[in-house]
């Protein structure tokens, strides 16, 4: 497992020993990755994290047009891996977590166990606000330096 906030580390290892998720993303809003787990590749990662925010983007969207309020989770089911997606509130903001999990548990062993590891981010996470995100002038040096952190590889 890696993270960029630390703080993160000690709900979503409760989370995966719980769980036996295969693969989970904890990230912004927007994409941008805070913690990982499972993912060998930085590239997976990142598309994960790029799909992730846009699915729940545009299902934020659907249900607004439908005058309906922000669906809680979305679950596509396969033979072999399932997928949950999942928005929630933190004092950093709107995150999203992302769980791949096989045959092995079930949607609602995950649900349950992602619902707690949502409550104990949301009464651990720093109350002061992170800065903004702002484009910098090495924003590639920078992405960069974030993968290597979230892989370990310094």
């Amino acid at each position: 497992m890696r993270a960029l906030e630390p703080w993160v580390i000690d709900p979503l290892q409760t989370f995966l020993d719980e769980s036996s998720a295969r693969l989970t993303l904890l990230m912004t809003s927007s994409g941008q990755v805070v913690a990982q787990h499972g993912f060998s590749r930085s590239l997976d990662v990142m598309t994960a994290a790029a799909l992730g925010a846009g699915i729940v983007a545009s299902t934020d969207e659907l249900a607004r047009l439908m005058g309906a309020t922000r669906f809680g989770a979305l679950v596509h089911h396969g033979v072999r891996q399932s997928c949950m997606l999942s928005a929630f509130g933190t004092p950093r903001g709107r995150w999203i977590g992302l769980v791949v999990f096989g045959p092995e548990t079930s949607v609602g062993i995950v649900q349950l166990f992602f619902d707690q590891m949502v409550e104990q981010l949301v009464t651990i996470a720093p109350r002061e606000q992170a800065p903004a995100p702002v484009l910098a002038e090495n924003f590639e040096g920078e992405l960069n330096a974030s993968l290597k952190a979230l892989f370990g590889r310094q």
